[in-house]
């Protein structure tokens, strides 16, 4: 489709394709991003001229589909100077196992304003390797989430490279891990030239025997004067089998720029729990309050509100999952003792 100068479509119906596919990831560096350039066929593009401002958000749905199968997909962005848009990318798959290698390149020309939101909802059963690389030009801001909720092993790489002066990168991720899921989140701040600024929040709670890393590198160049970065991570524990692995890293190359990073691991406090309950709140609903309120300041400032409700949703239902869980294993341990 092409209607005003905006162009959504596919790779080969593009007037250039050659200078989009991998313009911004570069070349492949690893054993699945090569094979993800060899096997991707075709590719998702969303090419924003110049000037263009879009009310309305584009989504991009990513379905995978059939037992043993493994699927390429790649989606890229293009936003003009000065240009404004919203994207959501819902990722999904299927019945059965599937290894998906999704490869998504964001390309935030000078002045330009991206509003990225990346839902990860793959079957119990999937696997994901995914890469989202996001170049952010002169006074350009991008502001890209990541919710991931879905899959049997999800792994997200999340690169950020703040490429012209006074560019900007608000990066946000929450994951909500039950049963043996292991959500893995790679993040690098890469902070290229002077005056910029990036922000890095993780969010995420874990029940089950499920696991979460969040490996995130903050990178400070030599041309990088001025520029500052923040990193926090934060995880609740609702059962004590859970699993969070938290690396982060600092890379300075020059001594004028300000960098700070928090981690925090922690179960639900019962001081907040007994406080709820003295109110009369039963246990489950005391607890599911609590869980809400943590990802509040998540959800409120996900990247494009469209996709609010649908992530709130899914939290929800697997936290009331976790509390039939933990009440079903309370009756056990009754009926053993007794």
């Amino acid at each position: 489709m092409v209607r005003n100068g905006l162009f959504v479509g596919r790779l080969a119906d593009h007037s250039n394709p050659e200078s989009i596919l991998g313009s911004v990831a570069g070349e492949s560096s690893d054993y699945f991003s090569i094979m993800s350039d060899a096997f991707v066929g075709d590719a998702v593009v969303i090419d924003v001229p110049a000037g263009m401002v879009i009310e309305k958000p584009i989504v991009v749905g990513e379905r995978a589909r059939g037992e043993g199968s493994a699927v390429f997909p790649r989606l890229i962005v293009r936003m003009g100077a000065d240009s404004e848009a919203a994207v959501v990318q819902h990722q999904g798959t299927g019945v059965g196992a599937v290894f998906v290698v999704p490869v998504t390149e964001l390309d935030v020309g000078p002045a330009a304003r991206l509003h990225f939101l990346n839902l990860q909802m793959l079957s119990a059963s999937a696997t994901q390797l995914g890469t989202i690389v996001a170049s952010v030009g002169q006074d350009a801001t991008a502001s890209i989430g990541v919710a991931g909720l879905g899959g049997r092993y999800s792994r997200l790489q999340l690169d950020c490279r703040l490429e012209g002066r006074g560019a900007t990168g608000n990066l946000l991720a929450m994951y909500y891990g039950e049963n043996e899921q292991i959500l893995d989140f790679q993040t690098t701040q890469d902070h290229v030239a002077p005056n910029t600024t990036s922000r890095l929040l993780v969010k995420g709670a874990l029940a089950g025997r499920s696991q979460a890393i969040a490996s995130g590198t903050i990178r400070m160049r030599p041309d990088a004067g001025g520029s500052s970065a923040v990193q926090s991570n934060h995880s609740l524990k609702l059962d004590e089998h859970t699993r969070t692995d938290s690396a982060p890293r600092l890379e300075i190359e020059n001594s004028d720029v300000r960098c700070g990073q928090t981690s925090t691991v922690s179960p639900i406090d019962p001081d907040h729990l007994f406080y709820l309950e003295s109110r009369g709140i039963p246990s489950e609903a005391a607890e599911h309050l609590i869980v809400t309120g943590f990802f509040a300041d998540v959800l409120d400032h996900l990247p494009v509100n469209a996709g609010q409700e649908v992530v709130a949703g899914v939290v929800a239902a697997k936290n009331g999952r976790h509390q039939r869980g933990s009440a079903s294993a309370a009756d056990e341990a009754k009926d053993g003792v007794s």
